[in-house]
């Protein structure tokens, strides 16, 4: 896992990396509404790559009718900080240094520390946000990131993204974590929190697994 530099009031949260906490939907952050979702969108090496490519080059936040902009990487040198397994264990951190890649608009790839900005809209709602890559992950078998809220969005929180291509079953799965607090006035009516939600899982699905998809 590559992991961003933290400073002062780089993200509008405290609980920076709960989506990857195993009690999430039990135990989620203060004022915060949790969400998950995972399916199986495939089989084998080549479905895990493809899948992971669409993830780390935006796709599933375009083709859910988001507009990327100001895209910008991370000023200085980002270090790998530690990450934690299932059961909060410590895991040493991976300190390659990965190259800067870039898709065919000359948008750079989801790299940690990354700042960005989202526009677009949910079910006729606003869904602008400002965003920082938390970290990323780029394991032989796992593919995924890692989005805090930085400022200017409707909601205050976290969202994580994953492709998972399971050594026992040899199935790819694409998990989706998040936990949301409004800031809008409009996402404080009751359920509009969880309405979006909806929506963009359902969008992120049809954009990284537009034809095989089996819910868990």
């Amino acid at each position: 896992m590559r992991r961003g530099t933290f400073r002062e009031g780089t993200v509008d949260y405290a609980a920076v990396g709960a989506t990857h906490a195993p009690d999430l939907m039990q135990y989620p952050p203060e004022h915060s509404i949790p969400a998950e979702e995972t399916w199986r969108i495939g089989s084998g090496e080549e479905r895990f790559r493809s899948a992971g490519e669409a993830l780390l080059s935006w796709t599933a936040q375009r083709a859910a009718g988001l507009e990327l902009s100001d895209v910008r990487p991370e000023s200085g040198t980002a270090y790998t900080g530690v990450s934690f397994d299932a059961e909060g264990a410590p895991i040493a951190p991976n300190r390659s240094q990965v190259e800067q890649r870039f898709d065919s608009e000359g948008t750079p790839y989801v790299a940690p520390g990354m700042t960005l900005k989202l526009r677009g809209r949910v079910n006729g709602m606003r869904a602008d946000a400002e965003l920082r890559v938390i970290s990323v992950t780029e394991e032989r078998r796992r593919i995924g990131f890692v989005l805090g809220t930085v400022r200017g969005s409707v909601v205050s929180g976290e969202e994580s993204f994953d492709i998972d291509w399971r050594d026992d079953t040899d199935e790819v799965w694409f998990t989706v974590r998040a936990f949301d607090a409004p800031v809008s006035l409009l996402y404080r009516l009751p359920g509009m929190v969880r309405r979006r939600r909806r929506e963009l899982f359902a969008r992120y699905l049809r954009a990284i697994s537009p034809l095989y998809t089996t819910p868990i």
